[in-house]
């Protein structure tokens, strides 16, 4: 008995090791193949290589990028720029979203305009921030701020909102002040809705880059996409796109990282067999 106890908790790292690779092996059986598909039609004389490059091509391309040291660079200005956004608006959301949850009055007086604006396309936007503050980093930044404001703010307004009104009856009992209030109940309670919200900010916000550095740039991934575009070299296109999906898959894993330690006393549902 002595012997088996001491076993187990291998027994349990050797399944839990093998169920992550089994999902790991399960979620890259589709990109994978997709790849081999893609290179074999390339090869094979399927594609036409001047608007579908093969995988191959598109990596021999990235090497170059790398050897030319322009992409490092590019991509420096671009994580920089979109997590400056992202902080500026994503803080904003946060703290609009927990003042305009916690007072009905600010909800009436704030929120209908604040969805106006949440209307706005970036595509329709991004113009008139470029007439008013020039193709600086200022018109840049608030594109992407702008696109990061709205999914925490209205996540953080609804995780507010969805907590149980019994919560606040003991909170009333216990005679928590607005500071307590904050911190004990209205936070912990929207956590799930505020994680929510700021997966989605970061992804809005490598939409935001893109379209702020493709409109008005002389560096960043989008402006390298834009520039080979008009040049026609659409390996390099290819390159920034992927890079660009590769950083968004990236962010998001860290958000979920960091939710699934947060939240580990949650008990969901996770997907049937």
């Amino acid at each position: 008995m002595v012997t088996l106890n001491k076993t187990l908790p291998k027994d349990r790292k050797k399944i839990a090791f093998s169920a992550k690779s089994r999902q790991l092996l399960l979620g890259a059986l589709l990109p994978v193949s997709l790849l081999f598909l893609w290179e074999w039609a390339g090869r094979s004389g399927y594609l036409n290589p001047l608007l579908l490059p093969a995988p191959s091509a598109i990596w021999n391309e990235f090497i170059f990028l790398l050897q030319q040291q322009h992409l490092l660079g590019h991509l420096q200005v671009s994580v920089i720029r979109a997590l400056t956004g992202l902080a500026i608006g994503g803080s904003l959301g946060l703290v609009l979203g927990l003042i305009i949850g916690f007072s009905y009055k600010s909800q009436r007086a704030f929120d209908p305009t604040i969805q106006m604006i949440r209307m706005l396309p970036h595509l329709a936007i991004a113009p008139l921030f470029i007439l008013w503050f020039g193709f600086g980093e200022t018109s840049k930044l608030l594109l992407i701020a702008k696109g990061a404001f709205f999914p925490l703010y209205i996540n953080t307004f609804l995780g507010i909102r969805s907590a149980d009104s019994k919560l606040f009856e003991v909170a009333r009992v216990l005679q928590f002040n607005n500071m307590q209030l904050v911190l004990k109940l209205i936070i912990p309670s929207a956590l799930p809705h505020i994680l929510l919200g700021l997966r989605l900010s970061v992804g809005v916000s490598w939409l935001g880059l893109v379209v702020a550095e493709m409109m008005g740039s002389t560096e960043g991934i989008g402006f390298l996409i834009n520039d080979a575009r008009s040049m026609s070299i659409i390996t390099t296109v290819f390159v920034g796109i992927i890079i660009f999906a590769l950083l968004g898959k990236f962010s998001d894993f860290l958000v979920l990282t960091v939710e699934k330690k947060l939240l580990n006393w949650q008990s969901t549902f996770e997907g049937g067999k």
